[in-house]
C-alpha cells in the first residue's frame, strides 16, 4: 500500500489538475485545504477527520474532506488515482523520444513574482517530475504587474536557492531570471546581479507594436550583451486562453536570429500552449541560422512544469536536432555554456 499524506494528496491533485489547465478555481480549492492542514500532525489530522471537526476548518470541503478521509483510512483517493491514470499519457502527440532527452527547463516562476507557488514547491516538483535541473527565473524590476525582483530580492532569492539545493541528491536548482528588456535593448538588472545568476533569459514584455526596424534593433542590442543567454517568447504573440490572442511582434527575424547564432544565445521554443511561440515558419529560420535552441515551460505553477510535452513536440516537427538543444545537455556543460562569455 502507498506510503500517502493527506497535504502530499491534495497537492498531487492540484498538480494534475494544473497540467490539465483546469478552471484555476478547481485547482486553488486543493491547494488552499492543504494549506488549511499543513501546520497538523498527521496523528492530529485523523483524529479530526474521524471526529468530523476537519470540517469545520476553513478551506475543507466536501470534496477535499473525501480526499483526506481515504488517506486516513490507508486508500488512495479515487479521484487522485483517476488523475493519475489521466495523467499517465502524453500531452502532446509526437516528440516523445526528443521529450525523453530533456533534462532541464531554463525558464520557471514562483510566487516571488507572478507564480502562484513557492520555490520550493515548485523545485521539489521538477525533481518529481525527473528533471536534472530547473532554473527558476522570476521577473525583474520593470515588470511591476508581475511583482519584479529588485536587486535586494534577487540577492535575498539567491540565499534561498542554495539553501534548498542543499536538501537534494541529483537534482538541482539553478539561480535566474527573466530579465526584461528595455526599449533601447539594455537589460533590466544591474551588471553584477547578472554575473551571479546561472542562466538569463531576455525577454520583450512591452511595446509589442514597436516599429519593425527599431524592434529588430532592441532585440539585437540584448542578444550582443554577454549576460544573455536565452532570447525568451521571441515574438510575444498569444494564440489563445483566458488573454484573449494577441499579434506576433514585428522584426527582421533573419537579422535577430544571425545574431542569436553569432553571440551563442538560444532561441527559446515556449511550450505554453497560449504563446507557441516562435511560430513554425521561425523556428526554421532560427534552424537555417544554426541557433541553439532551448525548451522551456514558463511555468508558473507545478502542474505547469508538463508542457515540456508540448515543445518537444514542436520541435520535433521542425526537425531540430537534439544536440542543438541546450536542455538536453547535463548541467554541467549547460554552466559552462552559460557562462562562457561573461
Amino acid at each position: 500500500m502507498e506510503d500517502l499524506d493527506a497535504v502530499d494528496a491534495l497537492k498531487e491533485i492540484a498538480f494534475w489538475l494544473e497540467r490539465a489547465q483546469a478552471k484555476s478555481y478547481r485547482v486553488e480549492a486543493f491547494r488552499k485545504a492543504a494549506a488549511a492542514i499543513e501546520h497538523l500532525s498527521a496523528d492530529e489530522v485523523a483524529a479530526r477527520t474521524r471526529d468530523g471537526r476537519l470540517k469545520r476548518i476553513k478551506g475543507i470541503g466536501d470534496r477535499t474532506f473525501g480526499v483526506i478521509s481515504q488517506v486516513v483510512a490507508g486508500e488512495v483517493p479515487d479521484y487522485l488515482a483517476e488523475l493519475r491514470e489521466q495523467g499517465s499519457a502524453p500531452l502532446a502527440e509526437g516528440g516523445a523520444e526528443l521529450r525523453a532527452q530533456l533534462l532541464g527547463d531554463l525558464h520557471s516562476h514562483s510566487d516571488w513574482s507572478d507564480g502562484g507557488s513557492p520555490i520550493e514547491e515548485m523545485a521539489r516538483a521538477a525533481s518529481w517530475r525527473g528533471r536534472s535541473y530547473q532554473v527558476l527565473t522570476d521577473h525583474s524590476p520593470r515588470l511591476t504587474i508581475a511583482n519584479g525582483l529588485s536587486a535586494e530580492r534577487l540577492t535575498e532569492q539567491l540565499d534561498v536557492v542554495a539553501g534548498l539545493n542543499e536538501g537534494f541528491d541529483d537534482f538541482r536548482l539553478l539561480s535566474g531570471i527573466e530579465v526584461d528588456i528595455h526599449d533601447d535593448g539594455s537589460l533590466d538588472q544591474t551588471d553584477e546581479m547578472l554575473e551571479r545568476l546561472d542562466v538569463v533569459v531576455a525577454s520583450v514584455h512591452s511595446k509589442l507594436r514597436m516599429d519593425a526596424k527599431e524592434m529588430t534593433r532592441r532585440m539585437m542590442t540584448a542578444v550582443a550583451d554577454p549576460h544573455t543567454n536565452v532570447l525568451g517568447h521571441c515574438t510575444g504573440r498569444l494564440v489563445q486562453g483566458g488573454r484573449g490572442q494577441r499579434p506576433q511582434s514585428e522584426f527582421n527575424a533573419k537579422a535577430v536570429f544571425a545574431a542569436c547564432a553569432e553571440f551563442d544565445v538560444a532561441v527559446e521554443i515556449n511550450s505554453r500552449p497560449e504563446r507557441q511561440d516562435p511560430p513554425d515558419e521561425l523556428i526554421a529560420l532560427a534552424l537555417d541560422a544554426g541557433c541553439l535552441f532551448a525548451i522551456d515551460t514558463d511555468a508558473h505553477a507545478p502542474g505547469q512544469l508538463d508542457f515540456l510535452d508540448y515543445g518537444a513536440a514542436r520541435a520535433d516537427a521542425a526537425g531540430v536536432p537534439a544536440e542543438r538543444i541546450v536542455t538536453t545537455w547535463p548541467v554541467e556543460r549547460l554552466l559552462e555554456w552559460s557562462h562562457s562569455k561573461r
